[in-house]
Order: C-alpha cells, then structure tokens, then sequence
C-alpha cells in the first residue's frame, strides 16, 4: 500500500533565539513593530511538509511518494532522497524557480516565527493525481492554493481517500473553500490553532465536521491531541520525551502516523499514539530529518511509552 503525499518540498533555514519572544515584543506595541533577534545557532535543513511526511513514513517502513514541484536548486534534496530511498517520480523540476524556502525563528518556549518564501510551490497544480499510480491513500498537506484545490477534486474522482492537513496554508482558503475539502476530504488533520480558525470560517465545530469526515484530528503539542469520530472522542495522550531540541517537524512527524496507521487498518487509539510517539521521537532531534530509529525500536518503544504492542 502506498501513499501520495501532496505537498511541499521545501529548505528550512532554521534559527534559534536563546530567549523568549515574548520578552521582546510589547503587546501594545505591536503596531509599529520593529524587532530584531539575535540568533547564533543557525542550520539549513531538507523540509517541507511532503518530504517530512514521506521521511517519516519511510522510517516506520510505510511508502509515501511526494508529489510537489521544485526549482532549478533542488539538486542536493534530489540527492537526499535518493540516499534515504524516498521515491522522486513526482517531483517536478520548475527551471526558473526556487524550491520553496521557510526561515524559522525558534525561542526558548519553542514559540516559532516563520517567513516562507512558495517559490515552485505556486505550481503544484501542474501535478497530477491520475499520474501516480498504485497510490490507495493520500494527503493534502500545505501547498500550492491552485494545487490543493485540484489535487482534492481528483482524489475525489479517482475513489482515493484522503487527509486534508492545511497547516499553515488554511489562511489562503474562505470559508466556502474550506467546507468544500470538508466534504471532499475522508480525514481532517489540524493544530489547536488552526482548528479555531478552521472553526471561525466555516462555522463548523470539530464534532460537527466528524458527522461529515471519517475523524478530525487535532494535535494540542505537549496536551496531547483529540480524535473525534461520528461517535465517539479518542483523547491521545503525550509519548514521553527525554530532552525537547526542536519542534520543527514534529507535526509532519505526527502525519507519517497517521498514515501509517490508517494504511495498517488499525484502531484510532493505536494509530493516534503511533503518531504522538513519532513527534515525541522527532522533537529529540534538531531539524525535521534527521532522527532515526529501526521499526523493532519503534515498536519496543511503544510498549514501553503505553503499555501494548502494536
């Protein structure tokens, strides 16, 4: 089973401030904002959500192919994937673009400010669902607007379930846009944040959006997360972390889960804490690729964060 995995792939330029932001910023300043952070640390990392997603995937020993369009800089990724054995069939090369790039200012609190530049993003519509073959399941992860429009309404043709995970692209869709993936999409993925927004547009509550998605999944960083089916509220509790680095990532982490869980036909219960242990697993390290870990420690670990064997 094989999952496509729409989204971006994207150089994270990563940056931590030794402070907290909230220290630097006055709120009733905040109409002439002016701020400058110092950061020291500084790393360029391989990101974007469908890379993420499909490297975490691949860890678990799931397949997830990403589908994304790239710029004429792409070289060094192409060169990671293929060392770390993720497909690049659908990667499309846009010559006269950049890869997407996102600047991530990190603090203390693990609080992010981010500056994203979409690059060849802007044209993951020139994709096309029908030109993967073997793909039973997908996502939809922040893309390109036109792209996550298009890619939607041909899962929907082609009878391939799917997870909406807008991320930080929901502020590009109205309320009519967004209840039209509501109906479209079999799973809905969001963060706390991004499920008040998703509230505040559409006017439809997590409960109200289950009665019409299979579940609505929604992660809550260090409380944990909820997983609302038609009938019932699965509340997924953290997988316990040694030492907090780096939370960047840590959602596409908890998406690889997702998937995997759902491509392995298991419970919600199980597949909502495959997904915390992925973040727990991932916010150990810095950067969103470059944990590692064998499927049997996965496992030993599981039983040990809750209890059973998957």
């Amino acid at each position: 089973m094989s999952a496509l995995i729409c989204g971006s792939m994207a150089f994270d330029t990563i940056m931590v401030f030794q402070d907290q932001f909230k220290n630097h910023i006055l709120p009733e300043q905040v109409h002439i904002l002016n701020v400058s952070f110092l950061v020291p640390e500084l790393r360029r990392e391989f990101g974007g959500c469908a890379g993420n997603i499909a490297y975490n995937l691949k860890l678990l020993g799931g397949e997830g192919k990403p589908m994304a369009t790239v710029g004429a800089d792409f070289g060094a990724y192409a060169s990671w994937m293929d060392e770390i054995g993720v497909s690049r069939d659908h990667i499309k090369v846009i010559e006269d673009s950049y890869t997407a790039q996102a600047y991530i200012t990190t603090d203390q609190d693990d609080n992010q400010i981010n500056a994203f530049h979409p690059g060849a993003m802007s044209f993951s519509h020139l994709n096309r669902v029908d030109e993967a073959k073997g793909c039973s399941i997908g996502i939809i992860s922040p893309d390109g607007r036109q792209g996550m429009i298009e890619h939607a309404e041909q899962f929907v043709e082609l009878g391939i379930p799917f997870i909406f995970d807008p991320g930080q692209g929901l502020p590009m869709f109205d309320g009519d846009d967004l209840k039209r993936f509501v109906d479209q999409a079999t799973w809905l993925a969001f963060n706390d944040y991004e499920a008040k927004l998703m509230e505040e547009r559409t006017g439809l509550t997590p409960e109200q959006m289950a009665k019409q998605a299979e579940a609505v999944v929604i992660t809550r960083g260090g409380q944990g997360s909820l997983i609302y089916t038609r009938d019932k509220l699965h509340e997924i509790p953290v997988a316990p972390v040694a030492n907090i680095v780096d939370p960047t990532g840590c959602g596409d982490a908890y998406r690889a889960g997702l998937l995997y869980g759902l491509m392995n036909d298991m419970d919600w219960e199980t597949t909502g804490r495959i997904a915390s242990l992925m973040g727990g697993v991932k916010i150990e390290e810095a950067g969103p690729q470059n944990h590692r870990f064998q499927c049997d420690e996965f496992a030993q670990c599981f039983k040990i964060a809750f209890g059973y064997s998957f």
